[in-house]
């Protein structure tokens, strides 16, 4: 299914979630992350555009987004203390929250700090 522009209103759900507890393993892979993000767009009903994820030296962590046609995934690991920043941004019909879920599920993080934000919803 193609997405467009006009399809979309200039608001939706933002969150922003600090995992905790993520085995550093998990947390070093950019390949492995990048499936993981991908997929959890796909649950979230999200339409992907492209995405890039970049390793840094060995054994430190990674940084990746996952472009939607409904707005971002973005994530930022530090393995050496088993911590994942993470971003998600969705318009549309699709739901931020079962991203998250699929992620924390995923990655077993044993504890989530979460921000929920509406966006473009004052003005609309």
């Amino acid at each position: 299914m193609s997405a467009t522009v006009a399809s979309y209103l200039p608001c939706g759900r933002h969150l922003i979630a600090d995992l905790y507890g993520v085995a550093a393993e998990k947390l070093r892979d950019a390949s492995s992350m990048e499936a993981l993000l991908r997929a959890a767009a796909e649950a979230a009903g999200a339409h992907i555009l492209f995405s890039h994820f970049h390793s840094f030296d060995a054994g430190q962590g990674i940084t990746g987004v996952v472009l939607l046609a409904e707005s971002h995934i973005t994530i930022h690991t530090w393995p050496e203390h088993g911590y994942a920043a993470l971003d998600i941004f969705i318009c549309g019909q699709a739901q931020a929250e079962l991203a998250l879920q699929y992620i924390k599920q995923s990655l077993a993080a044993t504890h989530c700090e979460l921000n929920r934000i509406q966006r473009g919803q004052s003005k609309m």
